[in-house]
């Protein structure tokens, strides 16, 4: 979820969602985003050298609302001061905090919604889809998201035959990031399988540096641990299965990846402030944690490609040379394992000003502009590698293109609101409560599985 969105998710991851109201409001074109005679009489801007058009919307007032927050809010508004340029719109940014589906229901009941949000769970576009709160995509921005998304990712931002999304932000959440002083004062080197970067990190602990940073007090990242060892472990199938709830959350494939995960959890030296330090770690402390001071905090942590942007923002550590990654490990006989997050820019307003920062977020030029100064992921296929900062963000980004539509998006997402993105709720608790006791699987997996039935019945 989440992508660092807190996620996105999430972020948050890539993440943050509560049980959605259920009374659905008629939304009007009337508000922030301007009202249809004004937008109908529009010129257009010039084209941009890619020869995107957007019409002409100064003195129109526009809110998006998002998760974000620190140095990706700042990222993003990059994007919406070179849409105010293009257009003239003034767009007023709203965050969400965590339960973004609880603000944005809030918001729809209230009449006030803003003009666009971005949803970090797959799930959320759904139910806001079948109570009427969002708006289709109007056709120029589908011709952008035609021109520059693969089959998956649209699939993603649709429901019931109408698309409603544009994926702009995305995340790969397999990454483990490393502090190359730590690993080279233990000697240790980028572990392929699960095993040994159980043994490394055992290496890493005995040289004097905590392991494993764990971000436990934000409990999306749970759900992201569980769901890269869920999908090595038991494979893409049963990952499917279990992401629907067409199994059981006490299915023996579940044990066995909650054991696995007990491996590293259920070690206490291994984690950086055992397991209730971890449990009080959020997640931009998790990754400070891990590249600040000598010896540092801690020597790993595990996150999606947008930690980078809390490592240059908040640390003096440069990303590829003081930090490096590698790919999630693969599990026992199954492949490494490739989760993707990502945050959907949706309208929740009929109005000309939505659907143009819609078409302008499906767009190249958008995407250029967000991706210049890192921390940023898109799974654009016509952003050219050049727009990222640097060798490890093309390479994380060069992956994800080329995963084309073989890739498994972040579960927890697309989970209803209760189960898979509340606060204190669902599966954040439960997971948080097994990273305290690691050695109740069966615990676990009962508590998993009674919140997820509730959930989906609901």
């Amino acid at each position: 979820m989440r992508t660092f969105s807190t996620r996105a998710h999430n972020r948050q991851a890539r993440t943050a969602l509560a049980v959605i109201a259920a009374t659905a409001l008629t939304l009007t074109a009337a508000g922030c985003g301007g009202d249809s005679k004004k937008d109908s009489g529009a010129k257009a801007t010039t084209p941009s050298s890619s020869g995107l058009q957007l019409p002409d919307l100064k003195g129109q007032k526009l809110e998006v609302a998002a998760v974000w927050t620190g140095p990706e809010q700042k990222n993003f508004q990059n994007v919406l001061d070179e849409f105010k340029k293009r257009t003239g719109a003034e767009v007023t940014f709203v965050p969400t905090g965590d339960s973004t589906s609880t603000f944005l229901g809030t918001k729809i009941q209230g009449g006030a919604p803003p003009d666009v949000a971005f949803l970090p769970q797959v799930g959320v576009l759904h139910q806001f889809a079948e109570k009427g709160w969002l708006k289709p995509l109007g056709p120029e921005a589908q011709a952008q998201l035609d021109k520059n998304f693969s089959k998956g990712w649209k699939d993603l931002g649709g429901y019931q035959g109408k698309q409603y999304g544009v994926y702009a932000k995305a995340a790969n959440k397999s990454l483990i990031w490393y502090n190359t002083a730590a690993f080279q004062q233990a000697g240790a080197a980028e572990p392929k399988s699960w095993d040994d970067f159980l043994k490394t990190a055992e290496t890493v602990f005995e040289s004097g540096t905590p392991a494993v940073s764990v971000g436990g007090a934000d409990g999306w990242t749970l759900t992201d641990w569980f769901e890269n060892v869920y999908l090595s472990q038991a494979g893409p199938e049963k990952y499917d299965q279990l992401a629907q709830h067409k199994i059981k959350w006490t299915d023996p494939s579940v044990k066995d990846a909650l054991t696995t995960l007990a491996g590293l959890f259920g070690k206490k030296d291994l984690l950086a402030g055992g397991q209730s330090g971890a449990l009080q770690t959020d997640f931009p402390k998790s990754i400070t944690q891990t590249f600040t001071g000598t010896p540092p905090g801690a020597a790993m942590v595990y996150e999606g490609d947008f930690v980078a942007s809390v490592i240059s923002a908040s640390t003096k550590a440069k990303v590829g040379t003081d930090a490096k990654v590698f790919p999630f490990p693969a599990v026992g006989s199954g492949k490494a394992p490739v989760v993707s997050g990502g945050d959907v820019a949706v309208a929740l307003k009929d109005s000309k000003g939505a659907q143009a920062l819609l078409t302008f977020l499906a767009s190249t030029d958008a995407a250029q502009v967000w991706a210049k100064p890192g921390g940023f992921l898109s799974p654009n296929k016509s952003l050219p590698m050049s727009a990222y900062p640097d060798d490890v963000t093309r390479g994380i980004a060069t992956a994800l293109i080329s995963a084309g539509d073989d890739f498994r998006f972040d579960m927890s997402d697309q989970a209803p609101a209760a189960f898979g993105g509340t606060k204190g709720e669902g599966e954040w608790k439960d997971l948080q409560d097994f990273l305290v006791k690691p050695a109740d699987v069966a615990g676990a997996q009962a508590k998993l599985e009674a919140d997820a039935t509730k959930a989906y019945k609901g």
